[in-house]
């Protein structure tokens, strides 16, 4: 949702909400105290990774500015969500990314249905503890088994395509010369 702030990375603190009707145990949708325990359970920095599971997710917006503030306090970095948020300004000057599926005047009945346990978010599978890494082009899990030799290869990618788009600019240029470099990629 802030395109300006810087990537988000951390490890996913997952829960599965509703907000089409309200709770069956009469919470409201901040006051989960087992929630917030779970938070510190989970590796910090910590990503909210929350799956609205309503039949039309984002009637209600779960996050907005109250777990934005507790969040930072409690290490979290940002939010990814199928569902909706709230208070984009508030939690924007908190420096909290916003990763959702839209934008909620209200929480409706927003209330937590489980958490802890795998969930779905546009396609992407995310469990409790997975490394995830979101930007201005969307978010997706890190595998940790590779996770710390991905600066180093995202470096060499970098250095490859930068004197790809030299050359390109180069007078040197040829359609031919350009063949025999996307050849040596592949």
């Amino acid at each position: 949702m802030f395109p300006e702030l810087p990537s988000t990375v951390g490890y996913a603190a997952t829960c599965r909400i509703r907000a089409s009707s309200p709770p069956m145990t009469g919470r409201c949708y901040f006051n989960r105290m087992d929630w917030w325990k779970y938070l510190l359970t989970v590796p910090g920095p910590r990503v909210l990774v929350i799956q609205d599971v309503d039949r039309v997710p984002g009637i209600g917006a779960f996050v907005g500015e109250v777990h934005a503030t507790v969040g930072r306090a409690l290490q979290c970095a940002g939010c990814v969500t199928n569902g909706a948020v709230r208070d984009l300004e508030a939690v924007e000057a908190t420096g909290f990314q916003l990763f959702a599926g839209s934008v909620s005047v209200s929480h409706a009945y927003a209330h937590i249905v489980e958490f802890g346990e795998p969930v779905e978010i546009g396609g992407l599978k995310i469990r409790s503890g997975d490394l995830i890494h979101g930007d201005r082009h969307g978010v997706q899990t890190v595998p940790l088994t590779i996770a710390s030799e991905v600066p180093r290869v995202a470096e060499e990618i970098r250095r490859r395509e930068q004197e790809l788009f030299a050359f390109c600019r180069s007078a040197e240029f040829s359609f031919d010369q350009l063949a025999a470099r996307f050849q040596e990629l592949s």
